[in-house]
């Protein structure tokens, strides 16, 4: 089910700034080169009858060169984050105010009819909509031309009686060939993109039917059509 969660604004204060207590590259390469410096000193000036135990500087010298390739990580992912935020930040351009269809079986209704489309084999010879209420009771069925590509539904029922308000509905497409029933398909909603945002380092798109949906769900309608 796609569904669209209403953004939250949140304003943090605080009367401090805090200071972070992850050091810096230039940090660790500061308190690097120090320590090969006393290390050095301390081999140059060790008593020949009681030598230093090399064993933990070589120990200290492992710890500072992986703390030293972590610091290096961590700023190479902060410019890959950066260079995703600004393809992110195209992507959202490009699709802002853009007709498109939206694959959901779930259809929100306001009063305006819900045009659709919804994809089929070349083999299918019949297709039935069929529509049920949020608590899964049949209000509307038909038999879809499948000469025609877009279809829509005005928010009639089968007894000819008005839906009236906000209602969200469930659509299903059952496909038939000479009879046989092939299956189920979810339709491909007519909308226009609103907003975009990223989740979880995905890319997410509202529309004016009040849906979101992933990349994967979405494509935009030819201009032709």
């Amino acid at each position: 089910m796609s569904t669209i969660t209403p953004l939250q604004n949140t304003v943090a204060s605080s009367a401090t700034t805090p200071i972070s207590s992850t050091p810096t590259q230039a940090e660790i390469g500061s308190e690097f080169n120090s320590f090969i410096k006393l290390l050095t000193a301390q081999i140059r000036n060790q008593d020949p009858l009681a030598p230093l135990d090399s064993t933990q500087f070589v120990e200290q010298l492992a710890t500072f060169s992986t703390l030293e390739q972590q610091v290096g990580s961590n700023s190479r992912l902060d410019g890959i984050a950066s260079i995703m935020s600004d393809l992110h930040a195209v992507l959202a351009s490009d699709w802002l105010g853009e007709r498109v269809t939206v694959e959901s079986s779930w259809v929100p209704f306001s009063g305006d009819p819900v045009s659709y489309q919804f994809d089929r084999p070349e083999d299918v010879d019949r297709a039935v909509l069929t529509i049920r209420g949020h608590d899964g009771t049949p209000t509307w069925s038909e038999t879809l031309d499948l000469n025609e590509q877009d279809f829509s539904w005005d928010g009639r029922r089968s007894d000819g009686t008005q839906i009236e308000g906000d209602t969200l509905n469930q659509f299903s497409i059952d496909l038939f060939r000479s009879g046989e029933y092939l299956g189920s398909v979810a339709p491909h909603l007519h909308t226009t993109v609103t907003d975009v945002a990223t989740e979880n380092g995905q890319l997410r798109f509202g529309t004016d039917l009040k849906i979101s949906t992933s990349m994967q769900s979405i494509r935009k309608i030819d201009s032709k059509e």
